[in-house]
């Protein structure tokens, strides 16, 4: 009964130290529109902020030449050859973005049940990626995308059999991908395949072959989302996608799990991570890294960017929404944003 006691009267103690220091005065002599009167007030003591730093450019690459092909669902942002992504980089690192992602259209009649167009020394990325690094050498960051979806028939993430993704099986066939990609000269190792175990088998692949510098930013956190369409269109997958992911993507319903799989991504090896979608997971992202001091990524998706930016076009809202809708990763503690718009940013934080 005593120690009972001694609890109950230090959890009191602590409660109203707490609820002591909280309490900052009140109204009247406490007006918290005072600060908000003047543009002047409000930006200095703003608590977040966006800059150029913040974001990496997706780019999305067709074969061919001299090619800016639009994507019906994805307005104002286009598929290039390999030969005209240098305007885009060269706005890029004018606007003082740190890093490209690179994304193939994939012609159908290289792709096939298991990928292999994945291994091909010669695809769309690796191409691009031995574009940009003779170019600009070390000016822009590279990141590359792990998963065989752009180069499947089927359209999935992995191999499958009757029907359900093999794990295992996937795993060595992306721990090629990942060397490939590195041995051309990527940065930046995206896995975003979901599988089990994947980025400590990338991992200790990569340091055995000499790439110990490589980063690996890992999809930690990818929902089975209804947000992903337009992407889809954009690599060429929409139409071939058999049935769906829910069997390796997250449920959309749970949250804990996310944690689970970051916490399992950073002893394998991973030095950030990704919550994708982005603003339906503003939750997940704070969770992520209130749990683990680790750099958080969030990405933009195309349903989102297509959403605001259709909305937009239609005048139901303003292209302030853009700004607010960014500003909301930063304030759930995103290190970084993935986003179609990170061309035009800095017409956007002006």
């Amino acid at each position: 009964v005593t120690l009972f006691r001694i609890y109950l009267y230090n959890t009191f103690v602590a409660f109203y130290k707490y609820n002591k220091n909280m309490i900052t005065g009140s109204y009247p002599n406490l007006r918290l529109r005072r600060s908000r009167k003047n543009d002047w007030s409000r930006r200095l003591i703003q608590e977040n902020s966006l800059s150029s730093s913040d974001f990496i450019l997706p780019i999305f690459l067709i074969d061919g030449k001299n090619k800016k092909q639009s994507i019906k669902t994805m307005p104002g942002v286009f598929r290039y050859s390999i030969d005209k992504i240098g305007h885009i980089v060269d706005k890029a690192i004018k606007n003082k973005i740190p890093m490209v992602a690179l994304f193939p259209y994939t012609n159908s009649k290289l792709k096939n049940e298991i990928g292999t167009e994945a291994l091909n020394e010669d695809n769309l990325v690796c191409r691009a990626i031995q574009y940009i690094k003779k170019r600009y050498r070390n000016e822009i960051g590279i990141m590359c995308d792990v998963a065989l979806d752009p180069y499947t028939s089927h359209g999935h993430d992995g191999l499958i059999k009757s029907g359900y993704i093999l794990n295992d099986e996937t795993n060595e066939i992306l721990i090629n991908q990942s060397l490939l990609q590195s041995e051309m000269g990527c940065d930046v190792l995206a896995p975003s395949d979901m599988m089990d175990g994947r980025i400590g088998k990338i991992r200790k692949a990569l340091d055995k072959n000499g790439y110990q510098l490589v980063q690996i930013l890992s999809y930690a956190v990818k929902y089975a989302s209804s947000f992903y369409g337009p992407f889809r269109d954009a690599v060429g997958s929409r139409g071939l996608l058999k049935g769906d992911k829910k069997t390796y993507q997250m449920d959309f319903r749970n949250s804990n799990e996310a944690l689970r799989e970051v916490a399992l991504d950073i002893k394998e090896g991973a030095d950030m991570v990704m919550v994708k979608p982005g603003m339906p997971y503003l939750d997940i992202i704070k969770s992520v890294k209130d749990n683990f001091k680790i750099p958080v990524l969030a990405y933009q998706v195309s349903g989102e960017y297509s959403l605001l930016t259709n909305s937009i076009n239609k005048r139901l809202i303003d292209k302030n929404s853009i700004l607010e809708s960014l500003i909301s990763f930063k304030r759930a503690g995103a290190n970084a944003i993935v986003s179609y718009y990170a061309d035009r940013i800095n017409e956007i934080i002006l």
